[in-house]
């Protein structure tokens, strides 16, 4: 498959992706549904009325333009799998370098479609309605273990027969390139053992993947395992954003509260499963085998690979990698995620979000917070010449990307998921 625009080989946005996003640009501020092909977002709103979408079945007879024109991709989502399919496949139909494409023949309509990635405005993918957040890499949930229980307790017994989770705030979700403040609340004296009512000290990243649902479920009813994946539209980049002295001092008994709700930034691309179907792998073993409502597939997992960055405020220099996990470390999948919310006959609605939990990997470089990397802590690491880190300081720019790449059919077929990006501004003074 090849395509009438030149792609550079490390690009994100191949033909081979095709992502879903909503963007707004100075010719149109209506926000409104985008694809990408390697420097350009496509505006799916303006190839819709060019008729590129007539010939499909779910999405011909004006439905396309219709769904498309919306400032959320919840529309486009409900319409289910068959839908996304088919929008993928006209959306590369438009790209192809062979057959019959308007697009690339019409000059005026590639003026309309194309828009440079600099000069479009990302917003919020989806209308969020629900956000919980899982805690399904094994490695990170036994580093934090070891750091708060000591070894010998470090897994909770449940955590091996479930995926651990906890319902976030969805209202506090936003799109990458949004400063996020440095929150304020209790956290414990380690002198005085008594509260106290400040900025936090430990502010830390979560390398995180997440999961939007697409067509959703009746409250009663349940999403098999087997049936997750025609559930899930897409996964994106996800940093939960964690105040970490905040979380200790609140998260007993009930869990994560104002130490997570202050904010979560993700990327504003959503990729979908059928483009990420040529990386499948073998997801961790799973011992004990899970109960049979959680039995899957061997190969849910994808092989995605995660880095992060900091961009400190004092370095006129790019963001310095601190960390390269990958996705296919996590022991749970997303497909096990969907169906364990779902058993209790707890609905879900198109654009739902379910992230993964912070990724991290059996490597001292492979570590996806803070919280790990500097043992809570206690031990500082180099990250310029002249500047170390321990948490998160003002002013630091924090950068999550990941991609796939592999050779299929004698061809190199890279997938790119963007970034999430975010700045720490201080606190508010209270």
């Amino acid at each position: 498959m090849s395509c009438f625009i030149d792609v550079l080989h490390e690009s994100d946005f191949t033909i081979h992706n095709i992502p879903f996003a909503i963007i707004s640009s100075s010719e149109s501020q209506a926000p409104r549904a985008a694809s990408a092909i390697g420097s350009y977002a496509i505006d799916l709103l303006a190839l819709a009325q060019s008729g590129a979408f007539g010939k499909c079945s779910v999405l011909g007879n004006g439905v396309a333009a219709r769904v498309f024109a919306e400032p959320t991709l919840n529309a486009f989502m409900a319409l289910g799998r068959p839908a996304w399919r088919e929008a993928r496949a006209a959306i590369q139909a438009a790209l192809s370098a062979t057959g019959t494409s308007k697009l690339r023949e019409d000059e005026e309509l590639r003026q309309k479609v194309l828009l440079p990635l600099e000069k479009v405005k990302f917003h919020l993918p989806a209308n969020i309605g629900d956000y919980t957040d899982f805690y399904a890499s094994k490695e990170h949930a036994t580093n934090v273990g070891v750091m708060f229980r000591g070894k010998e307790n470090a897994l909770m017994p449940n955590w091996v027969h479930l995926p651990v989770g906890y319902h976030g705030r969805a209202s506090s979700v936003v799109v990458s390139g949004t400063s996020i403040r440095r929150p304020n609340g209790l956290t414990l004296n380690a002198e005085t053992k008594l509260p106290e009512f400040k900025a936090s000290r430990k502010l830390d990243y979560e390398l995180e993947v997440a999961a939007y649902v697409g067509t959703g479920s009746k409250l009663g009813d349940s999403i098999a395992v087997g049936d997750a994946e025609e559930h899930i539209f897409g996964l994106s980049l996800m940093n939960d954003w964690s105040a970490r002295d905040i979380q200790q001092y609140e998260y007993v008994p009930l869990g994560p509260f104002l130490g997570k709700n202050f904010g979560t930034t993700v990327s504003p691309w959503i990729v979908t499963l059928d483009a990420l179907e040529p990386f499948r792998v073998a997801q961790p073993k799973q011992d004990p085998s899970p109960a049979a409502y959680l039995s899957a597939g061997s190969l849910d997992a994808y092989d995605v690979k995660l880095e992060v960055a900091i961009k400190p405020p004092t370095e006129n220099t790019p963001p310095i990698v601190v960390s390269r996990s990958n996705l296919k470390y996590m022991y749970w999948s997303f497909k096990q995620m969907l169906a364990h919310h779902t058993v209790n006959g707890c609905n879900m609605r198109p654009g739902d979000l379910l992230g993964s939990g912070t990724i991290s990997g059996p490597t001292p470089t492979s570590l996806g917070s803070l919280l790990e990397l500097s043992k809570n802590g206690n031990e500082p690491f180099q990250l310029a010449p002249s500047v170390t880190r321990a948490f998160i300081e003002d002013g630091d720019e924090i950068v999550i990307s990941g991609h796939c790449s592999k050779e299929v059919d004698g061809q190199r077929i890279r997938i790119g998921f963007g970034e999430a990006r975010g700045v720490v501004v201080p606190a508010k003074s209270l």
